[in-house]
């Protein structure tokens, strides 16, 4: 089985809650933003052989004003559960309203995971206003997902993305299950090494074209952080039968593709 723990919900309803800033940004950098209807999603994991997919939600509404409503993503859970494993969005700025979100997410909406996207809440991962929501999630046994390193989004501060402040969520919750998306890049070494020095901290390549990964992260993988790496697409920015492709084309080991596709995003998401 291989799983994919990083997608993004691009439906019509999905982007029509982008705020226009972001939509400019990813037009410059991707040249077009088209919509996806879950079928579509479908037949692009079926194209790559991908079985299941991550789908996330997204709060940075007191901030950013941007919102995918954790609705929508159960509803494309609900309509293919076989497919989907959605995590939802919660707003740490919301204080005790965005901990009561999570717990709705989870008990009431069946998601299993939450995501942050820190330069889009203008809040590290390590700040105390974080905790709160980290705390439920250690108590739901929910993995959490933090978006780690560079992004396209105009205005955004790169400060709130360095991967360093994801170990002292390790230390002080050493129960929860933590994912520095898309390696930290540029600042890869930082955020592997904080990988390899928690036990309860993974990394995911989402967003990347498995030919562009550093030779570095790929010695890692093969190596000592072979039970820590995870396939992500981050689609649609990239197609999953593309990353599929290149990574079979990499020098990994067999082993190492099967723990970073199969092994271990089922041992995250607790499929195991």
């Amino acid at each position: 089985m291989i799983i994919d723990t990083h997608s993004q919900l691009w439906t019509k309803e999905a982007l029509a809650t982008f705020p226009p800033v972001m939509l400019r940004s990813y037009e410059e950098k991707f040249k077009e933003v088209k919509t996806f209807e879950l079928e579509e999603i479908i037949a692009d994991m079926d194209q790559a052989g991908v079985d299941k997919s991550v789908i996330v939600g997204i709060d940075a509404e007191t901030v950013s004003r941007y919102k995918v409503p954790n609705e929508l993503v159960a509803e494309a859970v609900r309509r293919f559960p076989d497919r989907f494993i959605g995590f939802a969005g919660v707003d740490p700025h919301k204080g005790a309203l965005a901990v009561d979100e999570l717990v709705r997410g989870v008990e009431e909406l069946g998601l299993v995971g939450a995501k942050f996207i820190p330069h889009l809440l203008e809040m590290s991962p390590n700040d105390p206003r974080m905790y709160p929501v980290m705390e439920k999630a250690q108590e739901l046994n929910i993995p959490v997902l933090f978006h780690t390193g560079t992004h396209f989004h105009t205005g955004a501060r790169l400060k709130y993305c360095h991967p360093e402040s994801l170990d002292d969520l390790a230390i002080d919750f050493p129960e929860l299950k933590i994912i520095a998306a898309h390696f930290g890049f540029p600042w890869f070494y930082e955020a592997l090494t904080v990988v390899q020095k928690n036990e309860n901290v993974y990394f995911n390549i989402a967003g990347w074209a498995p030919k562009h990964i550093p030779e570095y992260v790929i010695k890692m993988m093969n190596g000592p952080l072979v039970d820590k790496g995870l396939l992500g697409s981050d689609f649609p920015l990239i197609p999953r039968a593309r990353i599929i492709k290149e990574l079979k084309e990499l020098p990994i080991k067999e082993m190492t593709f099967h723990k970073l596709t199969s092994e271990n995003p089922a041992k995250v998401l607790g499929l195991l």
